[in-house]
């Protein structure tokens, strides 16, 4: 049987090397083994600067041997082989340990004075002198070295591949170039009317040139082709899931006259925003559509995204159907819970019934609202994973609302959705996304922004304290607090662990400076709320502990004494990043800042001047001047718009952060596409993509996409697409 990219690593290479590759990578098959490329290329002609390799890590460099001894060992069996290999301007060691003379001698004369090889291993330093102690190594051919000096424009580049310490690049790169001799050919996704006036490359010649190119320059030609094939199977894959959800039929929701929806906006004691209006709108649309909604709402802290979704419940609620909204807290959803009862009033609550249901409840409490659910006589539910549990049964489940998707799998998102038939879905997030992320990890959801914020927000200063050029600001901090208080206001202290197990302050002495401490966040919120009890001016505020270990019903009732002013400073974990609504929060002070993203930074110093009360953001860090983690603060800290923050996000992060574990299937195996940096391309895929489908829903003319899309989707990638 001739060779394919669905060959068997084991038919391919054989079992030993297939079981290595498996083991170590995870690769199956030929087709997983040739998308396994080069990292960076090493040309035999220029050795690498050998004084540059850093300390402590492992590297592969090119260099020539210069000299090569051996010595038996003194106090135990064995020799040792000492090497020295230079680039020609610095110079480091080589150490091998042999189990007698004889094989000392061997390695002495393989290694002889004036070959040339790739050597890789760990970068120690011995008497002051950068060593290898026992490192691979591949040495050139003597007939090739020569051959290439001779004609250095017929120079062959050496692929260096991600490795690891039981597989090296050079057998990555033996093994690569076995399956590419024995490979006849290779689909290709590409059109042949994109691929020529796109100027690229056939998937073979990509493949060849990728993995053996003869020069620098056959190497851009490859990757951007390689990128092209990753970006249009990923947007074809997406447009086919949406379709798949517009071949459903779902029930139509339609608003009535005089029905609750325009009695809730007639209650309204504002006027809704523009950017409100309109994907308001939107969703009004989508729910009288002939297929389920697909949405995804986008907008900053305190935009209006939870009123967005009010509206939709209640337009479906008008036919009797149920909404259910799954939050990723117990204190989010409880907020959640309260804010919409506020917001239907004492006419409209009775009609639709919201109720609360979380696994944290008492047992017969969760019983009498999960029969309310399971009745039909609750139209809005607001819950958390309880929702998702077997025993959870609704009567008419017509829309489901997931807030912060970010915090869920697709898995739990698919549960919630499978308890109706076909329901619609809304996705919120206060997170903004770049475009092109959202491309990628979001393309089968429509999508709208909430960018205008509602009128009568007093705004948000922020600053950074930063303590390793200015240590005594760590004591203005808490007296800027404590003048914040004075006033009527309070404070949220938020800390990146709930305890650090390190010591604290002793009783009576002034909070000056975070205590020692070696790796991890230097304040808990333990150690945070032991420290201010000593303070001056804090120690006799009304103060209060909130982090996620606590119990939930605790949980609870400080966030609501916090929401009615009955506490004046909260010492929080992050439990309170999303939709805590205290309007009379005015300071958010954020200790170990650059411990946080640019995004939780951003989400929470939202939480403060959502009122009329001016807004105040200290950002706490030690974070060194020019160092990546401090340039997240500083980012934060220079703008309020958190469009302009997610993109800063993604160039200092990258998008495999971004995207996240969660996004499981082929969105987070992406290879060479970049999402920001390629973002023309993922464009121009997605334009391809739609004419490809527009045109062969089945791709039964498309035949190399189509194997492509189902070897690198599989099912489970599938069925992880279907659920978001």
């Amino acid at each position: 049987m001739p060779l394919t990219l669905d060959s068997s690593l084991e038919d391919a290479l054989g079992a030993v090397p297939a079981k290595s590759l498996n083991r170590a990578f995870g690769m199956r098959t030929v087709g997983d083994l040739v998308s396994h490329y080069p990292r960076r290329y090493a040309d035999p002609g220029e050795l690498t600067p050998i004084r540059d390799l850093p300390i402590g890590e492992t590297v592969t460099i090119v260099a020539e041997v210069l000299s090569s001894s051996f010595r038996r060992m003194r106090n135990r069996q064995g020799a040792m082989v000492d090497v020295v290999i230079g680039d020609g301007i610095g110079r480091m060691s080589l150490t091998f340990f042999a189990k007698n003379i004889g094989a000392a001698e061997w390695r002495s004369k393989d290694l002889a004075v004036g070959r040339r090889g790739v050597f890789s291993g760990k970068v120690g330093m011995f008497n002051e002198v950068t060593q290898f102690a026992h490192p691979e190594y591949e040495l050139f051919d003597d007939e090739d070295a020569a051959r290439r000096r001779a004609d250095a424009r017929a120079a062959v580049l050496i692929p260096i591949y991600p490795a690891t310490s039981t597989i090296q690049t050079w057998q990555i790169a033996k093994f690569v170039g076995r399956v590419l001799d024995d490979l006849p050919t290779v689909p290709d996704p590409l059109p042949d009317a994109v691929r020529t006036g796109d100027e690229l490359l056939t998937a073979r010649e990509a493949l060849e040139l990728i993995h053996r190119p003869r020069t620098r320059n056959d190497i851009d030609p490859a990757v951007r082709t390689l990128r092209m094939h990753e970006a249009l199977t990923l947007q074809t894959a997406l447009l086919q899931q949406r379709d798949a959800v517009r071949a459903l039929s779902a029930t139509a929701r339609p608003a009535q006259p005089g029905g609750l929806l325009e009695r809730f906006d007639a209650a309204l004691p504002y006027v809704l925003t523009p950017d409100q209006q309109t994907v308001g709108d939107q969703v009004a649309q989508d729910l009288v559509g002939a297929w389920p909604m697909n949405r995804l709402v986008q907008g900053e802290v305190g935009s209006g995204k939870t009123l967005v979704a009010l509206r939709a419940m209640l337009q479906v609620a008008e036919s009797g159907g149920q909404a259910a909204l799954i939050a990723p807290t117990e204190v989010l959803a409880g907020q959640h819970l309260r804010s919409i009862a506020k917001m239907l009033g004492p006419a409209l609550a009775p009609l639709v019934m919201p109720t609360l249901l979380t696994g944290q409840m008492p047992a017969a409490e969760r019983r009498k609202a999960a029969l309310r659910v399971a009745s039909g006589q609750a139209l809005v539910v607001v819950g958390t994973h309880a929702l998702l549990g077997e025993k959870t049964t609704f009567a008419d489940l017509g829309l489901v609302v997931v807030d912060e998707q970010h915090r869920f799998g697709v898995e739990q998102r698919e549960a919630l959705r499978a308890k109706g038939s076909s329901p619609h879905a809304l996705v919120l997030t206060a997170t903004p996304i770049p475009r092109t992320v959202a491309m990628t990890v979001f393309g089968d959801l429509d999508t709208s922004v909430i960018r205008t914020m509602p009128a009568g927000r007093a705004g948000i200063e922020s600053f950074v304290a930063p303590l390793a050029e200015h240590p005594g600001w760590f004591n203005r901090v808490w007296d800027r607090a404590a003048e914040e208080i004075s006033q009527g206001r309070q404070v949220f202290a938020v800390c990146a662990a709930i305890d650090t197990a390190k010591k604290t302050a002793e009783p009576g002495e002034q909070l000056a400076i975070a205590p020692e401490g070696a790796a991890g966040p230097r304040w808990g919120v333990v150690q945070l709320d032991e420290a201010l009890a000593t303070h001056p001016k804090l120690g006799g505020v009304r103060r209060a502990v909130l982090h996620g270990k606590m119990p939930s019903d605790e949980k609870d009732a400080v966030m609501q004494a916090f929401a009615r002013g009955e506490i004046d400073l909260l010492v929080a974990t992050t439990v309170i990043e999303v939709g805590v609504d205290v309007p009379n929060a005015s300071t958010m002070i954020v200790l170990d800042a650059d411990r946080f993203g640019v995004s939780q930074l951003h989400q929470l110093r939202g939480r403060v001047g959502r009122g009329g009360v001016p807004g105040l953001c200290l950002l706490v860090t030690e974070a060194e001047s020019g160092s990546v983690a401090r340039e997240r603060v500083d980012a934060v800290a220079a703008t309020l718009d958190g469009f302009a923050l997610a993109e800063v996000d993604l160039e200092l992060r990258g998008e495999g952060d971004v995207l996240g574990a969660a996004q499981a299937g082929v969105r987070s195996s992406l290879k060479l596409l970049r999402v920001v940096k390629d973002a023309g391309l993922i464009t121009r895929a997605r334009e391809v993509a739609e004419e490809i489908l527009s045109a062969d829903p089945e791709l039964a003319r498309h035949t190399g996409l189509r194997e492509v899309i189902g070897r690198r989707v599989s099912d489970e990638d599938r069925a992880a697409l279907a659920k978001n």
